[in-house]
């Protein structure tokens, strides 16, 4: 039997995509915190950003609409970010942006304190000091 070879990730890199560029822009940088990054365009017109945050990355394109402007985003997913930083003044700047926080900031099940987010396209989020 054939050694399995473990992948050593350096790092990960989601993409989303979502219905509204500049409206889930809006949401990652003015709300969450995150900088602009690099730009992708066809044309004059842009159809994706990376958004960076700290040492991660998180990439949003527009979506085309070629499988049907009804498909559902999000479902069964949550991305779970890991910060130092003051959990309390984030979930502040967050509501000052107009993001209607799930829950917390409070502690969460397993400890760390926490609060959960879901952008306009129905991703999950959950910002949260280490365990």
């Amino acid at each position: 039997m054939a050694t399995i070879q473990l992948l050593q990730v350096k790092s990960l890199m989601p993409g989303l995509t979502v219905n509204d560029l500049k409206r889930s822009t809006r949401f990652y940088v003015d709300g969450l915190g995150f900088a602009m990054g690099e730009e992708y365009k066809e044309g004059d017109v842009v159809k994706g950003v990376m958004l960076q945050a700290g040492s991660a990355s998180l990439g949003i394109s527009q979506d085309d609409f070629a499988k049907g402007r009804d498909r559902v985003k999000g479902v069964g997913m949550r991305l779970y970010l890991e910060t130092d930083q003051d959990i309390t003044a984030l979930a502040n700047q967050a509501k000052a942006a107009g993001i209607t926080l799930n829950d917390g900031p409070a502690p969460l099940p397993w400890g760390p304190m926490g609060f959960t987010v879901t952008d306009p396209d129905g991703f999950k989020l959950t910002i949260a000091n280490p365990s």
